[in-house]
C-alpha cells in the first residue's frame, strides 16, 4: 500500500525540513536540529519498513493504522503550515510587509488536521446511518409494490477485531430490525483473507430476512491483496466463498435466482467483480449472470465495482436497478465534497440512466478505521410500481 505512493509520500516529509532550513536564518544548535528533525526521521524509517512489505499491508494491521495515525498528526499538518507559510511569504514579499499572516492560517490548518484525525478516527468511524431510499418503476411487477431491501457493503470486519466488534452487532441488530424482504451485501467482507471472519461468523450468519441474505465478491474478497501465489490465492477464495455459505447467504457469482410472489417475480443477480485497478479481479460476466433472462424480467443486479454499470451492466439492457458499493466515498466529505469524486463518476446516491438505475453505498465500514463526514450505511430501498 504504501511502496505505491512511495515519491509523494517522501515529498510530503522532507519538503517541510527544507523549506524550514531555508527560512532559518540564525544555524540552529547541534541538539535543536535534531529535535526539529526527529519526527521526520521517525516517519522515514516507519515508511522504509511499510514499502518493503511483500503484501498489500502488513498482517498486524495495527502496524498500518499507528502509521496512518501519526503521519496525520505530524506530516500532513506540517505540509499544510509549510504552503501557508510559503505563501504568505510570497505575499509579504509583494506587499512589502513583514507580517506573515501565511503563519496564522496555517496554525488553523494544522488544529484543523488535528480535529478530523482524532474525530474521524473515534466517534467518526463508530457512527452509521440507517438510510431510506425510494425506488419507483412501471416496470416493477406489482406484487413487488412496497418491497423492502436492507443493501450493505464494504464492512471490512478484519477493521473491527474483537474491540470494535459492538459496532457490527448493532449494525446487524439494524438491519434485522428493519424486517426486510431481503438483505443483500454488495462485497469487501473481509480486508485480505478470511480468517478474518472467523470471530464475526456467528453474529452475521444471525442475519435474517424472509427471502434471504444474498451476496457477492468485492475486490477485497479474491485474496488478490496477499502476496502469494495463484494456487493460494484461489484456496482462499475458495474459503471465503465456504464462509458465506456457511452463514446461510446466498453467494451470487456469475448468477441469479428468481424471487416469487404469486403470480409475478423478480430477479436476483449477482456479478462478479469487475473493476479497472490493478489488483481488482476481472471476472464480472453479464452474459453469464443473466443467461436466459430476458428484457420482461425485472432484474436487480448486485456488482462490488460502480465502474462496471457503464462499461457491462447498461449496455447489456436487462438490469433495471444495479446496487454496489466499493468508493466508501473517499471515508471523507467535506462541504459536500468527497475526493471520491476524482476517481468515480457515479460514487455516492442514486443515479438514472434511460430508465435504469444505480445505487452506490457508500459503505459500512472499511479497510482504513477513519470516516470524516461521511458515516457508514445501511441502505433501506423500497420498491414502488409507478
Amino acid at each position: 500500500m504504501i511502496s505505491r505512493a512511495i515519491l509523494p509520500i517522501l515529498l510530503l516529509i522532507i519538503l517541510p525540513d527544507l523549506y524550514t532550513a531555508w527560512r532559518r536564518r540564525k544555524h540552529p544548535t547541534a541538539g535543536r536540529r535534531w529535535l526539529h528533525l526527529f519526527p521526520s526521521a521517525v516517519m522515514l524509517a516507519y515508511t522504509a519498513v511499510l514499502a518493503l512489505q511483500r503484501n498489500f499491508a502488513p498482517a498486524e494491521t495495527w502496524v498500518l493504522n499507528t502509521y496512518l495515525f501519526l503521519f496525520g498528526l505530524v506530516v500532513v499538518p506540517r505540509f499544510f503550515y509549510m504552503l501557508c507559510s510559503a505563501a504568505g511569504q510570497g505575499i509579504c514579499r509583494l506587499c512589502r510587509s513583514n507580517k506573515n499572516y501565511g503563519n496564522l492560517a496555517g496554525l488553523f490548518l494544522v488544529l484543523a488536521c488535528w480535529y478530523i484525525l482524532i474525530y474521524g478516527s473515534t466517534a467518526g468511524f463508530r457512527q452509521f446511518t440507517v438510510r431510506h431510499v425510494d425506488y419507483c418503476s412501471q416496470y416493477l411487477p406489482p406484487a413487488f409494490d412496497g418491497y423492502r431491501i436492507v443493501l450493505f457493503c464494504d464492512a471490512h470486519v478484519g477493521t473491527y477485531g474483537l474491540s470494535r466488534q459492538d459496532i457490527l452487532r448493532v449494525a446487524v441488530d439494524s438491519m434485522n430490525a428493519q424486517k426486510a424482504d431481503a438483505i443483500v451485501f454488495a462485497g469487501d467482507l473481509q480486508n485480505m483473507h478470511p480468517q478474518e471472519l472467523y470471530p464475526h461468523m456467528e453474529l452475521l450468519g444471525s442475519l435474517r430476512a424472509k427471502d434471504g441474505v444474498y451476496s457477492v465478491l468485492g475486490n477485497h474478497d479474491y485474496a488478490a491483496y496477499l502476496d502469494a501465489d495463484e494456487v493460494t490465492k484461489a484456496a482462499n477464495c475458495r474459503e471465503t466463498v465456504c464462509l458465506q455459505r456457511q452463514m446461510g447467504w446466498v453467494l451470487l457469482n456469475n448468477e441469479h435466482r428468481s424471487v416469487v410472489r404469486g403470480n409475478d417475480s423478480i430477479i436476483i443477480a449477482g456479478m462478479e467483480n469487475s473493476g479497472l485497478s490493478k489488483r481488482a479481479p476481472k471476472r464480472g460476466n453479464v452474459q453469464k449472470t443473466l443467461e436466459g433472462i430476458d428484457s420482461t424480467h425485472f432484474v436487480i443486479m448486485l456488482e462490488h465495482d460502480p465502474t462496471a454499470w457503464r462499461r457491462q451492466i447498461l449496455p447489456d439492457g436487462r438490469s433495471r436497478l444495479t446496487l454496489s458499493g466499493h468508493t466508501h466515498a473517499g471515508q471523507f466529505e467535506l462541504f459536500g465534497w468527497s475526493p471520491a469524486a476524482l476517481v468515480y463518476k457515479e460514487w455516492g446516491g442514486m443515479y438514472t440512466e434511460g430508465g435504469r438505475s444505480l445505487y452506490v453505498s457508500t459503505g459500512l465500514g472499511g479497510f482504513i478505521p477513519f470516516r470524516f463526514g461521511v458515516t457508514g450505511e445501511i441502505v433501506v430501498i423500497t420498491l414502488h410500481k409507478k
